[in-house]
C-alpha cells in the first residue's frame, strides 16, 4: 500500500487565491508604482505612456514565446533589458524592489483558506515534505516576499518556480528535479493543482498520484482525470489519512 511522503502544492488558485482578476488593469497600476520609484531614485525615464507600453510589450512577446517554446523566462531579466535601454543603473536590491512593485497590485487579489497554516502545520508535524511548484514569470524572491507576508513560506523550504528552472509544467523535468531535492520517489508524493494539463497531466506523468483542486466542479476532461478531486484543501488531510493509515 503507498504511503505518503510528501505533498508538491501548485501556487496560484492553489495555495494562494486570485481569483477573477483584471490583468492588463493591474498591470497598469504595478507600471504607475514601478514609474514613481525609478523616479524617487533619480533614473532617466520617458514620459509615462511610452514607459508603460515598452513593458507591457516586451512581456507579452515572452509570455507568448514561453508557449510556443515551453520554456519560461524570468521578469527579472526583462526588466533589466528594458531598464538598460532607458539608461537605467539599479543595484541587486533595487531590481528587486521594482520587480516587487510591479507585482504588489497582484498581491492585493490574493485571498487564502481559512485554516491553511493549521493544515500545512499538520502535515509538518506527520513528518510529510512539502513543496512548491509553479509556473510563473514572477521572480522567486518577489513570490518568496508575499508568502512570507501571509505566513506560509516557512512550511516550504523547498520551492521551484519555472523562471528560475525554465522549465514549465506539463514538463517532467520540474516535477522530478522537485521530488529529487526531496528525497522522495513519485509514488510517495501527491501533486495538488488546479489545472488539469499542467498540474494533473504533468504529475502523472512522472507517477505521482494527483489532486485536482476545482472548487466550481467544472473543470472536466475525458482524457485528464485526476486520482481525487477536492472544492477546498481542507479536505487534504482525510485523503493523505487514507494512503497512511494502513
Amino acid at each position: 500500500m503507498t504511503r505518503i511522503k510528501g505533498i508538491l502544492f501548485d501556487l496560484g488558485d492553489t495555495l494562494l487565491d486570485f481569483g477573477p482578476v483584471d490583468t492588463l488593469k493591474l498591470f497598469a497600476e504595478g507600471a504607475r508604482g514601478a514609474y514613481a520609484y525609478l523616479q524617487r531614485i533619480s533614473q532617466p525615464l520617458p514620459k509615462f505612456a511610452k514607459f508603460h507600453r515598452r513593458q507591457l510589450r516586451a512581456v507579452q512577446w515572452h509570455v507568448l514565446k514561453s508557449h510556443l517554446t515551453r520554456r519560461e523566462f524570468n521578469s527579472l531579466d526583462v526588466l533589466g533589458r528594458t531598464g538598460r535601454a532607458m539608461g537605467h543603473n539599479l543595484t541587486p536590491e533595487q531590481t528587486e524592489e521594482l520587480a516587487w512593485l510591479w507585482y504588489e497590485p497582484i498581491s492585493r487579489c490574493v485571498t487564502v483558506e481559512d485554516g491553511l497554516g493549521e493544515i500545512l502545520e499538520g502535515f509538518r508535524r506527520d513528518g510529510l515534505a512539502l513543496a512548491v511548484v509553479s509556473n510563473t514569470f514572477v521572480p522567486g524572491q518577489v513570490l518568496d516576499r508575499h508568502m512570507a507576508q501571509l505566513g506560509l513560506l516557512e512550511y516550504f523550504p523547498t520551492r521551484l518556480y519555472s523562471c528560475d528552472v525554465r522549465h514549465r509544467k506539463p514538463h517532467p523535468k520540474i516535477f522530478s528535479m522537485c521530488l529529487e531535492r526531496l528525497g522522495i520517489l513519485p509514488g510517495e508524493a501527491i501533486f495538488v493543482g488546479d489545472k488539469l494539463r499542467a498540474d494533473v497531466a504533468g504529475a502523472a506523468r512522472v507517477g505521482m498520484i494527483t489532486i485536482l483542486k476545482d472548487p466550481s466542479g467544472a473543470r472536466r476532461s475525458r482524457r485528464i482525470r485526476p486520482d481525487h478531486r477536492i472544492t477546498s484543501l481542507h479536505q487534504l488531510p482525510e485523503i493523505v489519512a487514507g494512503y497512511n493509515s494502513h
